[in-house]
């Protein structure tokens, strides 16, 4: 089949659409392949184009960004079954036809032959000119189903139209894998209820159905040879067949089946005609319902596996290398040393790993070792026994014990006292531990990812830090990238950012101004990755138009704005001067002493060096 994306959300919900080229463009120009009216895209806001045996999605510099499984993406291969968000609109990327198993035990095939000699075979092809006159009975089946939200639902809806205008006593439809050896979807409406609730198929009869891609009626069931010796007919009462296939695009996706054991009960050219008819009309539907409920339900265990609060967003070459390092390091046991700033993703490139590696279905447990003091921080990692201290009334489990088979995360291992050092360190070297307060050892199948802020190497020089501890950590380095070296990655943090304060505040927010793009940015992001996500979390609670606004951002985030000329307002120019004014006559009363100048301002000397160097103030000599 031809690569479709199938919209479920937005202006042209319900649309199918195939691309039949190598390229489409996605927006709201009408010069694009696929031109939606909706003002919360661009004008050409992405593209899909071929490239070898596959696709790619490309974000056009996009306004409020493009997203691939909720997570939004500048350049990005297309998988089967990926769900794209562009404005409004929310559509599956299906590259082929997919099965869903949702078989009854309502049908039995039957392996006796059929008599053809009785039958009416008739080509779907040659029917449809002639259909003219049967509009209305089409017209009636198109209202039934158009309005479904389930395969179930338009099954029953479309066999109960069928029991209308067909004599028949049983109605079966039966889609097949793309083998077609097994079926996968089966639904069977009987028009009362029956004696007999297993309705029985003849093999024979299928099977001349799907390699002639004909339709077949036989009225003399009982009278074959065959068919009328088996048990299971004969015990049925059947009396005639009818079975249509059906086809899409070209290719037999299965059939409709019908049965009646109605005394003298027939069917005629005319029910084989509109069975015709009535299966390439709803062929489709019924495959892509199929395919639609496969995509939302592998949609919804992607999402039940992937937290969105764990995504690594960036597509910037210094992140694919962290990517890289997750997935060479992931498949190993060996400790790894995670360095950086502070806001930079250490913790979630420590979960990556853990997904990655052999334990993903083991504990991941986070310790931050600068949160607790030394008494709390040793009893956390390795547990009390009852009176091992005051407060000890019950022995407890460490983190150590709890993260057995799986993980453990020492966040923040720089600030870890020396006396615990000592007891990682063995951990590390014996893999074994004691309770504190208890003798007997306790083996730890563990493996250790640690992270930290400091230079470690320093604090080593610096007596602050454990030599042979900082060799036993850093058995694997991998230093994060700072937010200000991976500029590239900005924009696509603040539509991921804006998307998920979006839903939790019940706010719809399109996306940035350009101004608000230019302030983003211009900015260094000293607090990296958590400044960022603090930022946005704020512009979208106290924003008040669908775009964020220059001055829905935080001041820092303005003030180097305004004075790198991004962007330039009488308000913000006039406010800049305030601010220069009155940090200049405070340090002018306070003689240069940086912090008596701040307690001056209500202001903690660290914001105010840094309100200085926002402001591009030549610093005098502080005191």
């Amino acid at each position: 089949m031809l690569p479709k994306l199938i919209f479920i959300v937005g202006p042209i919900k319900g649309t199918v659409f195939e691309i039949t080229g190598d390229e489409i463009g996605i927006g709201r120009d009408l010069s694009n392949e696929l031109s939606i009216s909706d003002k919360a895209l661009s004008r050409f806001h992405c593209r899909i184009r071929k490239e070898g045996e596959g696709f790619k999605l490309v974000d056009l510099d996009s306004h409020n960004g493009t997203f691939i499984n909720e997570v939004p993406v500048r350049e990005s291969e297309l998988k089967h079954g990926d769900l794209i968000q562009a404005g409004s609109s929310s559509f599956f990327f299906l590259l082929y036809d997919e099965e869903q198993l949702n078989g009854t035990p309502s049908l039995q095939f039957d392996n006796e032959s059929l008599v053809t000699g009785s039958a009416v075979k008739f080509k779907p092809e040659a029917v449809l000119y002639a259909m003219t006159r049967d509009l209305n009975v089409l017209m009636s089946v198109s209202s039934a189903i158009s309005s479904v939200r389930s395969l179930q639902e338009l099954q029953t809806r479309l066999l109960e139209c069928v029991l209308q205008i067909v004599p028949a006593t049983r109605a079966a439809i039966v889609l097949f894998r793309e083998d077609k050896e097994e079926p996968d979807a089966v639904f069977v409406l009987h028009r009362q209820p029956s004696s007999h609730p297993t309705m029985n198929v003849s093999n024979t009869l299928v099977r001349q159905v799907l390699s002639e891609r004909v339709a077949i009626l036989s009225n003399e069931v009982l009278g074959s040879d065959t068919l009328g010796k088996s048990e299971s007919f004969k015990a049925a009462g059947v009396r005639a067949l009818l079975c249509v296939p059906l086809l899409v695009l070209d290719q037999v996706s299965g059939f409709i089946y019908l049965d009646t054991d109605e005394p003298g009960g027939s069917f005629t050219e005319w029910h084989l005609q509109i069975m015709t008819a009535v299966a390439n009309f709803v062929a489709s539907a019924l495959n892509n319902m199929r395919s639609l409920e496969w995509l939302e339900g592998e949609n919804k265990r992607l999402r039940a596996v992937i937290n969105e609060e764990r995504n690594i967003i960036g597509e910037s070459a210094s992140m694919e290398k962290v990517y890289s390092f997750i997935a060479r390091v992931g498949r190993t046991d060996s400790t790894v040393l995670l360095c950086g700033e502070s806001g930079t993703g250490k913790e979630l490139v420590a979960r990556s790993i853990h997904q990655h590696s052999a334990r993903s279905r083991k504990p991941f447990v986070a310790v931050n070792c600068a949160a607790l003091n030394e008494t709390l921080l040793e009893s956390e990692l390795f547990g009390h026994e009852r009176g091992a201290f005051t407060g000890a009334v019950a022995q407890k489990k460490g983190k150590f014990e709890v993260a057995e088979g799986g993980t453990i995360f020492l966040d923040e291992v720089g600030e870890m006292p020396t006396q615990i050092q000592a007891r990682l360190l063995r951990v590390l070297q014996e893999r074994e531990f004691e309770r504190v307060g208890g003798t007997r050892t306790i083996k730890a199948d563990i493996r250790v990812l640690a992270a930290t802020n400091k230079d470690l190497g320093r604090a080593v020089a610096a007596g602050e830090f454990r030599e042979d501890l900082y060799y036993r950590l850093n058995v694997v380095l991998l230093r994060m990238p700072p937010l200000r070296e991976r500029p590239e990655d900005v924009l696509l943090l603040a539509h991921h950012f804006i998307a998920k304060y979006g839903r939790k505040c019940k706010r719809h927010v399109t996306g940035l101004s350009p101004g608000a793009r230019r302030c983003l940015l211009s900015y260094g992001w000293p607090g990296n990755v958590r400044e960022l996500e603090n930022s946005i979390e704020r512009a979208v609670v106290l924003g008040s138009t669908e775009y964020i606004q220059p001055e829905d951002l935080p001041e820092p985030v303005l003030e180097v704005a305004v004075a790198s000329g991004q962007i330039s307002t009488r308000y913000h120019e006039s406010l800049r001067e305030a601010k220069k004014q009155i940090v200049t006559k405070a340090l002018a009363q306070a003689e240069g002493n940086y912090r008596e100048a701040a307690n001056q301002l209500g202001l903690h000397p660290n914001n105010l060096h840094r309100l200085i160097r926002n402001l591009g103030l030549k610093p005098s000599p502080g005191k």
